[in-house]
């Protein structure tokens, strides 16, 4: 199979919010592959520290696009947070060859079961259904759901500046996938199933 290529950047601060710069580093791969649309979909995210308490200290990036991930490694926002000593970036590694292969999967049915989410669907449906007036109260939610682990990480728009999250979850596989993944470099429940080598160190 085709060479993979990586960059690892660990955040320095021990008391960091980790999921919260773990938004601000896909941001930033997100705008690149906008910008470069041969990157489009190629760009995968792995988390070498994932735990079910954290994403943890560390983010990765991988492609099978050597020069690809150089320039991504080059970002702006990367480079000044070297400056600033806030992030540690390694250089540009081959992928080793028995790395195990994990998913990290964006589920965005898990947004779907908080209660504000609920309770703007069921706004939403009775709006279409002309239901909503002055004196009526939304009905009282029923959904009951087993999620498995997963963790909230914060992203804003820069279009819109509206800030969201991403639902991700980690997933063994027992094989190598295409490199297919969503523009934040996760696979997605439905058409892109890309998967990433779980990188421990």
């Amino acid at each position: 199979m085709t060479k993979r290529y990586y960059f690892l950047i660990r955040y320095m601060p021990e008391q960091a919010d980790y999921e919260l710069l773990a938004g601000r580093c896909i941001s930033q791969m997100h705008l690149f592959m906008v910008n470069n649309q041969q990157a489009m979909n190629r760009v995968g995210v792995t988390f070498p520290d994932w735990s079910d308490v954290t994403v943890g200290q560390t983010i990765a990036f991988v492609a099978e696009d050597k020069k690809m991930m150089i320039g991504l490694s080059f970002q702006p926002y990367f480079s000044l947070m070297v400056n600033e000593g806030l992030f540690e970036i390694s250089s540009v590694c081959e992928v080793p060859g028995n790395a195990l292969e994990v998913r990290f999967t964006r589920n965005q049915t898990i947004g779907k079961s908080f209660l504000g989410s609920k309770k703007r669907r069921i706004k939403r449906s009775m709006a279409r259904a002309e239901l909503l007036d002055a004196g009526t109260s939304l009905p009282v939610t029923n959904e009951e759901r087993i999620i498995d682990s997963f963790h909230r990480i914060p992203i804003s728009s820069s279009s819109s500046g509206q800030g969201y999250f991403l639902f991700a979850q980690k997933e063994l596989v027992c094989e190598r996938l295409a490199s297919n993944f969503n523009s934040y470099g996760l696979a997605t429940n439905q058409k892109r199933k890309g998967t990433v080598p779980e990188l421990r160190f």
